[in-house]
């Protein structure tokens, strides 16, 4: 299901856990897809997000975009190419579903814990909507055979849309009508050993638990019902570019500026930048922001352990010789004393939070690589809260999985 080409830039919005209810309120347009993904915005007040009115309302307004021919089923099954632009570099996924099964097995990797109420409200929106109204985003080991599939498509075809939205990203996308071509794309698919979750853990785990669901409730389940498939955009992995996730502090646990200093350097070369920004520059080098001057701090050998999945981490070595060893936090997902700032707002943003007295210090870190997520899901192990950001983001709202 999706919008007719002159709504779809209109339509397609940003997804539901990037922006806050105001932000949502006001950028949505008439036929936006927020006001299905963030309904609370049609009440005044804005609404609690999780009110039974709320998700009553995601319901009604779903049903209006249909019936105002804003949303159309496809009336075949197709693939989707989609395309994003940014500073210049495009990515290509295909628009798929997935089986929950493939989740439940492990055959669709994570690398995050979910929370539990974030998983639960995801839960109902799909159960309410009998749709996966968002795309999850995923990564594939690259395949070459489907690179050459997406380049002549996309070199063949006028792309079905073609829009930059606010934010100066492109958003193309092609449907692949080749019957034969589309059930190449599945055989190839069928020899992929793994999917890896980037972005989505708990419209993942949400849908997975819908699904599971469904077929308790079916004595007839045979596993090819609509159900039992979720809405995907899967990237070749070596096309996709994590960028930094900065963290920020709101007190220096009763320590002066001098006394922080000097706990750092018992664990880090630590050089005074001068005020102008300063960027990590690779692992195991940190910038800090404290008292209007930018820092380098870097972690003296023996300080981690680059032969360990997690250890190798610079979210783990900034959360075990700072953030507990100094600053006493030791949960990132319930500490009240720390944020969480993605890097596509820049570092500016952490020296904004700092100056205007919100926050004491901040604190950013060098990209986690893909092929770093790779071994983490292989191996089992889960990263440290808020490790990866992914950006450009999908829009929501180019395409839908109904269940009906």
């Amino acid at each position: 299901m999706r919008p007719p080409q002159k709504y779809a830039s209109e339509v397609a919005s940003r997804p539901y856990d990037v922006l806050n209810s105001e932000e949502a309120k006001r950028e949505a347009t008439d036929r936006s897809l927020l006001h299905i993904i963030k309904p609370e915005i049609d009440f005044t007040p804005i609404a609690d997000e999780h009110s039974q009115e709320v998700y009553d309302k995601a319901v009604e307004n779903f049903r209006r975009w249909r019936e105002n021919g804003w949303l159309i089923q496809d009336k075949e099954e197709h693939y989707y190419i989609y395309a994003q632009t940014m500073d210049g570099r495009t990515q290509y996924g295909l628009a798929m579903c997935c089986h929950f099964e493939d989740y439940l097995s492990g055959a669709i990797k994570k690398h995050e814990l979910t929370r539990p109420d974030k998983e639960e409200d995801r839960m109902i929106h799909v159960r309410n909507q009998k749709a996966n109204i968002e795309p999850v985003f995923f990564a594939y080991p690259d395949n070459k055979e489907i690179d050459t599939i997406v380049e002549q498509v996309v070199k063949n075809n006028i792309p079905d849309y073609d829009f930059t939205a606010e934010d100066g990203f492109g958003h193309q996308m092609w449907v692949i009508r080749d019957k034969a071509t589309n059930d190449r794309i599945t055989e190839l698919f069928a020899a992929i050993p793994a999917l890896y979750v980037a972005d989505g853990h708990h419209r993942t785990a949400a849908a997975a638990r819908v699904g599971a669901e469904c077929k308790a409730k079916n004595p007839n389940h045979t596993g090819n019902e609509e159900y039992c498939y979720f809405l995907a955009v899967t990237f070749p992995a070596s096309q996709l570019k994590i960028i930094d996730y900065n963290r920020v502090l709101r007190d220096l646990n009763g320590l002066s500026k001098e006394e922080l200093l000097e706990r750092l350097q018992k664990d880090f070369v630590v050089e005074d930048k001068g005020t102008e920004e300063y960027r990590p520059t690779g692992l195991h080098n940190f910038s800090m922001y404290l008292d209007g001057h930018w820092w380098s701090m870097t972690a003296k050998e023996g300080t981690y352990d680059d032969s360990d999945p997690i250890g190798v981490l610079d979210v783990t070595v900034l959360s075990n010789l700072v953030l507990d060893k100094i600053f006493d936090i030791k949960d990132l997902r319930t500490s009240k004393r720390i944020d969480f700032v993605g890097g596509i707002r820049g570092l500016g943003e952490l020296k904004r939070r700092v100056d205007s007295g919100e926050m004491k210090v901040a604190f950013a870190l060098y990209p986690v690589s893909m092929q770093q997520l790779i071994n983490i899901a292989d191996t089992g192990n889960i990263m440290p809260p808020k490790t990866t950001w992914f950006e450009p983001k999908l829009r929501s709202g180019v395409v839908i999985h109904s269940f009906e």
